[in-house]
């Protein structure tokens, strides 16, 4: 996450400037939507386009939200602060935390790991940012975040393996991820994507 954080930095601080660049990680906490909104900006976009690609890129965390709402506990007060940490990898260690433990504890466990890595992201991805503001090239670190995307959602995945079935999946994603990245090398960042939908066709399980 750092290193996404320090990539944003470095591209966002030629757009927005140094104190937009730093806000925008402190208030938004959204790499995806950062990024695009640096790119549309860089290319002279105007307000409503802004809204509209905000709006597409965060329909996801209804999806994310509504995954999660059975397992809480809390009110709705609490919930509206955790929501502020939902993103792609705190979602899949909340869900990986809450099936490994007993119906019991599940809540509990689900809202401890949401808040806990929550944090430990934000954290990341701030001091990432801040590096990329006071100097991190963007060129030094493109060929790392290039490197360490690919198999992001692959290590999330395997956080929530609780069958063979899943290990061999898991395995056949990241096999397939490494092979598109070197053959095909400009469907690299598309690369798990492909791997993700391929090894989760319906078949049959052990």
């Amino acid at each position: 996450m750092a290193v996404f954080g320090t990539l944003y930095g470095a591209a966002a601080r030629h757009v927005l400037g140094v104190p937009l660049t730093l806000l925008s990680s402190v208030l938004v906490y959204s790499g995806a939507l950062q990024f695009a909104m640096v790119a549309m900006l860089g290319a002279g976009a105007v307000t409503l386009p802004l809204l509209l690609i905000a709006g597409v890129l965060n329909l996801r965390h209804l999806v994310l939200g509504a995954a999660l709402r059975s397992r809480f506990e809390s009110g709705p007060l609490r919930r509206a602060a955790l929501a502020f940490f939902l993103v792609d990898e705190t979602f899949g260690f909340a869900v990986a935390a809450g099936t490994s433990v007993e119906p019991a504890a599940v809540g509990r466990t689900t809202e401890r790991t949401l808040l806990v890595a929550g944090l430990h992201l934000y954290v990341a991805w701030l001091v990432g940012t801040l590096v990329g503001v006071l100097g991190g090239g963007l060129t030094a670190v493109e060929g790392v975040a290039g490197a360490i995307f690919p198999v992001l959602f692959i290590g999330l995945a395997s956080l929530a393996a609780t069958r063979r079935s899943h290990v061999v999946r898991a395995g056949a994603a990241a096999a397939l991820t490494a092979a598109v990245a070197v053959w095909l090398p400009g469907l690299r960042m598309l690369a798990p994507v492909i791997a993700g939908v391929l090894v989760a066709l319906p078949g049959r399980e052990p």
